[in-house]
């Protein structure tokens, strides 16, 4: 019987360490892509944060050289990014029973142009957009506006990385 347990457990740890050799934790397929390169994205929203451009570029390249093995370039890469921030707005969300808004909401666009130089197929032009909402009283500076951008720029960079080598 314990040959049997052991037989039995031996043949689960290979199927186990087998099916995870092809699995990706990220969800990233970068093929035969060996570089990445991603250009500075200019702010150019009619209303500018004067942080948003150097944040939201940084945190891009911080995420796909985390979660892929790519050497990031300055020019020439396999995979190349570039595009401009293209949208900042502040909107009232919901009023209050005196007519103010009781909610606001901040909303980050960004344009994206996506070269996979290795697999033309897989180029794209699109624009990605989320937000965050905060209290009326709050103002969009310090603490509210850090939280902000972090969930806004995740979410915006994590559907770039999606879009682009997870194919999601």
């Amino acid at each position: 019987m314990q040959k049997l347990i052991n037989l039995f457990l031996s043949l689960v740890a290979i199927v186990a360490f087998v099916a995870c050799g092809a699995y990706s934790f990220t969800g990233g397929n970068t093929g035969d892509a060996k570089t990445i390169q991603i250009d500075f994205f200019p702010n150019q929203a009619p209303l500018v944060e004067p942080v948003l451009s150097q944040r939201f570029t940084q945190d891009l390249r911080d995420l796909f050289t985390r979660q892929t093995n790519l050497t990031l370039v300055n020019t020439g890469g396999d995979l190349h990014f570039e595009g401009e921030i293209v949208d900042y707005r502040i909107t009232p969300m919901s009023a209050t029973a005196n007519q103010t808004a009781a909610q606001n909401r901040l909303t980050i666009t960004v344009n994206v142009r996506f070269m996979n130089r290795l697999k033309e197929e897989d180029d794209f032009e699109k624009r990605f957009s989320f937000y965050f909402d905060y209290g009326a009283t709050e103002q969009l500076t310090g603490g509210v506006l850090e939280s902000a951008l972090n969930e806004i720029l995740e979410r915006i960079n994590q559907d770039i990385f999606n879009a682009s080598v997870a194919k999601w």
